[in-house]
C-alpha cells in the first residue's frame, strides 16, 4: 500500500511539474510578445498571467512541501487528500478566472452588472489565491489578504474612523475581482505583467548565462588592495548582482555562498561576515540602472518615467553603499586587519573579459532603449534579445546550453510567484480604494505630527517598518505606499520624494528585527546565530534609515525635481561627513576605540550636520573636524608612547 501511495504520489509530482514547465514556459512567451512584439487585448492578457500561475503557484507549493519533508525525513500524511486539494484549487481557481474573463467581455459588448450568482466565483477565487499566497510568501502577506476582505465585509461595524458604509456581497465581489483599476486584476497587476515580468526573466538569465561569477572576480580585483578585501567585494558584487535579481535573498544565496566564507577567512567574525552581506545585498534593489521590480513600478505609479527614477535613486543609492564600505574599513581598522595580496584563484582571466560582455552589453542596452524613447517593457525585451544572443560567447553556455532554457524557466517561475503576493496587494488596494481607510489613516497622521516635518515623517518611518516586516521588497513597498504614501505627500513632499522615502524603508524592512530576512538567510552561511546577525545587520546598514530623511529634506540630491551645483556638492559632502561619524560612532571605533564620551558626541554632531540651518551645521562640521584630528592625534600619542617604552 505504502509504495502504491508512493508510486502515484510521485507520478502526480511528476505530472505537476510538467504542467508548471509548460506553464512557465507560455507565461515566459506571453511577456516577450507583450513588451516587445504585441499588444495583448488587457483582459485576456490578466486571465491568462493568472491562470498560468496558478498552475506554478500549486505545483512550486507542492515542491516545497516535498522538500520540507524531506528535510525533516517524515513522510507525507494523507498524500491523496493533499493531491485532491491542490487539484481542487486548480479547478476553483480557473473557474474563477473564466468568470471574471467572461463578465469583463460582457461589460465590454453591454450593460452588465454583477450579480449575486457572479459573486461566488470572485469569492472562491479570493481563497484560493489567499491560499496559495500563505504557502508561498507565508502569513504576513497572508493575513494582509485576509484583512482587506474581511474589512470590507464587516468593516461598518467597527468603531470610529474604521468604520465604512457597509459593502454588498456583489460589491464586494465587483470591488476584489471584477475591476481593473483595482482589486486583484488591477492596475498593479497591469504593471507587473506588461513590465516587471520581462526584467524578471531577464535578471534570472543575467544570472544563467555566466554575468554573475564575472561580476564577482572583478569586485574582488577592484578591491584586492583594500584592507576589508572580500567584505569590500562582498559589497560591490552585491551592488551588481542585485541590479540583476532584484530579490534581496537571491543575492546573499548568490554571492553570500561565495563571499561569506573568504571574509571569515580574512578573519573577521562570522556575525560580521553574514551582516555585511545581508546589508550590501539588500541594497541591490536601490542600486540603479535595474534596481529591481519596485522601481518599475514606482514609475509607473507616480509617472515620472523609468530613467527618471534611475537617476533620482543614484546619489543616495551610493551614500548607502559609501556607508556599508566605511563600516568595514572601521571594523578591518578595530579588528586590525591588513591588506593581502590576491590569490591567483581571484585573477581576471581572458575568458572573465569575455563574460563581462554579458553584463555590460545588456546594461548599455536597457539605457540606451530608455534614452531613445521606447517603453520600459520594450528596454528589457531588446536587452533579453541581447543578452540570449551574446550568451553563446560563454563556453559554460556552448558545452551546456540547457542552462539558458532553465534560467529562462527559472525567471518564469519567480514572475508567477510574484502575480501570487500581488493577488494579496489587489486585495488590499481594493479595500482601502473602496473604503478610504488610506485618506483617513493620513488625517490621524497628521493630526499626531502637529507642525513638526521630522515627527510625521518618524511615524511613516516606524509605520513603514512595521508594514513591510519579513515582505519582499515589491509587495512591502506597495502596501507601505498605499497606506502611508498619503499622509506623506499631505507634508508637502512630492509625489516622486514620497515614494522614494517608503520604497527605501520597503527595503530597508528585510535588515529590521525581529523579522530581518535578510539576516536570517545570511546567517546560517556563515554559521551565525541569526539574531546576532540581524542585530549587526541593523547597524551596519542604519544609514538606510537616515538616507530618506536626507532627501526628504533636501530633494535636490534626487535631481530630477530640482537642482543647483553648489547646493548639492555641499549636501553630499555633508551626507558624506555625516555617514562616516555616524558608522565610527555605531562601531566605538575610528583610528582608535572610541570613549562613551566620544560616541555620544559624534552620533550629535552628525545629525547636527544634517540640519538646514547654517548656524547649527557650520559649527557642527567644525567640532566633527576637531573630534577626527583629536582622535589620530591621540593614536599618535599613543604609538609614541609605545615606541618609547619599546626603546627603554
Amino acid at each position: 500500500m505504502f509504495n502504491t501511495d508512493h508510486q502515484s504520489g510521485g507520478m502526480a509530482s511528476a505530472s505537476f511539474g510538467l504542467m508548471s514547465v509548460l506553464a512557465c514556459a507560455a507565461l515566459g512567451g506571453i511577456a516577450l510578445y507583450s513588451s516587445g512584439i504585441g499588444l495583448i487585448d488587457p483582459k485576456l492578457h490578466r486571465a491568462a498571467g493568472f491562470a498560468l500561475s496558478l498552475i506554478v503557484a500549486v505545483a512550486v507549493s507542492r515542491t516545497r512541501r516535498a522538500e520540507r519533508l524531506n528535510k525533516s525525513a517524515k513522510t507525507e500524511r494523507l498524500p491523496a487528500l493533499n493531491l485532491l486539494i491542490d487539484i481542487a484549487l486548480i479547478a476553483v481557481g480557473l473557474w474563477a478566472i473564466w468568470s471574471f474573463y467572461f463578465v469583463q467581455t460582457q461589460m465590454e459588448t453591454a450593460l452588465y452588472d454583477v450579480s449575486t450568482k457572479d459573486a461566488w466565483p470572485a469569492l472562491a477565487g479570493l481563497v484560493v489565491f489567499l491560499e496559495l499566497c500563505r504557502r508561498l510568501w507565508g502569513y504576513g502577506l497572508f493575513f494582509v489578504g485576509v484583512f482587506g476582505v474581511l474589512y470590507l465585509l464587516y468593516g461598518q461595524n467597527l468603531p470610529g474612523i474604521l468604520a465604512h458604509a457597509g459593502f454588498s456581497l456583489k460589491e464586494v465581489a465587483e470591488a476584489f475581482w471584477y475591476n481593473t483599476n483595482k482589486g486583484v486584476f488591477g492596475s498593479i497587476t497591469n504593471i507587473v505583467l506588461s513590465t516587471v515580468y520581462i526584467f524578471i526573466i531577464f535578471g534570472v538569465l543575467l544570472e544563467g548565462t555566466g554575468a554573475g561569477d564575472t561580476l564577482l572576480k572583478f569586485a574582488f580585483l577592484l578591491t584586492r588592495k583594500t584592507r576589508g578585501g572580500p567584505a569590500h567585494a562582498a559589497i560591490l558584487a552585491s551592488s551588481l548582482f542585485g541590479t540583476m535579481s532584484g530579490s534581496t535573498v537571491a543575492n546573499i544565496v548568490g554571492t553570500g555562498t561565495f563571499t561569506i566564507p573568504m571574509i571569515k577567512k580574512r578573519g573577521f567574525t562570522p556575525t560580521f561576515a553574514a551582516g555585511i552581506e545581508a546589508t550590501a545585498s539588500s541594497g541591490g534593489q536601490i542600486m540603479p540602472p535595474i534596481m529591481g521590480a519596485a522601481a518599475m513600478v514606482m514609475a509607473d505609479l507616480t509617472g515620472v518615467g523609468y530613467l527618471n527614477i534611475i537617476v533620482a535613486a543614484l546619489v543616495p543609492a551610493l551614500f548607502y553603499y559609501f556607508s556599508l564600505f566605511s563600516a568595514v574599513t572601521i571594523e578591518s581598522r578595530r579588528q586590525n586587519i591588513e591588506v593581502q595580496a590576491i590569490t591567483i584563484d581571484d585573477k581576471i582571466t581572458g575568458t572573465d573579459l569575455i563574460n563581462s560582455i554579458l553584463f555590460i552589453a545588456p546594461i548599455l542596452t536597457v539605457i540606451g532603449a530608455l534614452v531613445s524613447g521606447l517603453s520600459t517593457s520594450a528596454a528589457g525585451f531588446y536587452a533579453v534579445i541581447v543578452l540570449l544572443v551574446l550568451s553563446l560567447i560563454n563556453p559554460e553556455v556552448r558545452r551546456d546550453p540547457m542552462r539558458v532554457w532553465h534560467s529562462f524557466i527559472k525567471g518564469a517561475q519567480s514572475g508567477a510567484t510574484l502575480l501570487v503576493a500581488i493577488a494579496a496587494i489587489g486585495i488590499l488596494v481594493g479595500s482601502l480604494d473602496s473604503t478610504g481607510l488610506g485618506l483617513k489613516l493620513a488625517n490621524v497622521i497628521g493630526e499626531l505630527r502637529g507642525d513638526s516635518l521630522f515627527s510625521a515623517l518618524f511615524v511613516a518611518m516606524i509605520g513603514a517598518l512595521v508594514l513591510g516586516m519579513g515582505m519582499p521588497t515589491l509587495p512591502a513597498y506597495l502596501i507601505i505606499i498605499l497606506v502611508m504614501g498619503p499622509a506623506i505627500q499631505m507634508l508637502g513632499i512630492s509625489m516622486l520624494t514620497a515614494h522614494m522615502f517608503v520604497f527605501y524603508y520597503g527595503v530597508a524592512s528585510s535588515l529590521t528585527p525581529p523579522v530581518a530576512i535578510a539576516a536570517y538567510a545570511a546567517a546560517p552561511i556563515a554559521g551565525a546565530n541569526p539574531l546576532h546577525t540581524a542585530l549587526m545587520s541593523f547597524r551596519l546598514g542604519m544609514a538606510k534609515f537616515i538616507i530618506p530623511f536626507v532627501f526628504a529634506y533636501y530633494p535636490i540630491i534626487l535631481i530630477i525635481e530640482e537642482f543647483s551645483l553648489l547646493p548639492f556638492i555641499w549636501i553630499v559632502i555633508r551626507t558624506c561627513f555625516c555617514i562616516w561619524l555616524f558608522s565610527s560612532a555605531l562601531a566605538g571605533f575610528d583610528a582608535r576605540k572610541l570613549s562613551l564620551a566620544e560616541i555620544l558626541l559624534r552620533l550629535i554632531v552628525a545629525f547636527s550636520v544634517l540640519v538646514i540651518s547654517p548656524s547649527i551645521h557650520l559649527p557642527a562640521i567644525a567640532i566633527g573636524i576637531a573630534l577626527i584630528i583629536y582622535d589620530r592625534r591621540q593614536i599618535k600619542h599613543s604609538n609614541a608612547t609605545l615606541d618609547q617604552a619599546v626603546q627603554k
